[in-house]
């Protein structure tokens, strides 16, 4: 059996995970908005989340779920800035802490169904404020492992007990991800 045989039922399985990630998270998107989720999604539908730095950053290490709720993973996308930099709310909600935790500051967001992550940064809001999309939450501070000159760590998740952690690339308005066609 050739290595392509043998990786096609993966690349399957791959697919298949992708699409019923997509059937959970489209209609969330668009609760969040406040829209009905139309049956399909279209290049039309509402916005979902916004990059929470300048431009669009480059992904210096991706996302990888963990195996279990309390697995190993990355869970989170770093995004290469130079410390300084402004980070902005990705979605509207309220900030539901802004301060040191082991020593980094964090600052984390809940847009109802969904909460967002960002550090490590110096917070310019506080808890209980609401934030709109894009509003300014803090500056990047140096730090971030394995990132120079820096990185801001920028994860999202769904629930509590345990939370299920999300690729936040996948909810990012106008981000699109392509599947390769198989070569014959």
């Amino acid at each position: 059996m050739t290595l392509r045989q043998r990786l096609r039922p993966a690349a399957l399985l791959a697919f298949g995970l992708l699409a019923l990630f997509a059937a959970a998270i489209i209609p969330a998107a668009h609760a969040l908005a406040g829209v009905p989720a139309p049956a399909v999604a279209t290049s039309t539908d509402p916005p979902r989340f916004d990059w929470p730095l300048p431009g669009r950053p480059t992904v210096a290490q991706p996302f990888v779920a963990p195996a279990s709720p309390y697995g190993p993973g990355h869970r989170g996308v770093d995004l290469a800035a130079a410390p300084g930099t402004p980070v902005y709310a990705a979605g509207s909600g309220v900030v539901v802490f802004a301060g040191q935790l082991a020593g980094r500051g964090v600052v984390s967001i809940d847009h109802g169904l969904l909460r967002t992550t960002y550090e490590p940064v110096t917070a310019t809001v506080t808890g209980g404020e609401q934030v709109r999309a894009g509003q300014r939450i803090g500056t990047l501070d140096p730090g971030h492992e394995g990132c120079l000159p820096g990185c801001l760590h920028w994860g999202v998740r769904r629930g509590t007990a345990p939370p299920e952690y999300l690729n936040p690339l996948a909810l990012l308005t106008g981000y699109t991800l392509r599947l390769k066609p198989w070569p014959d």
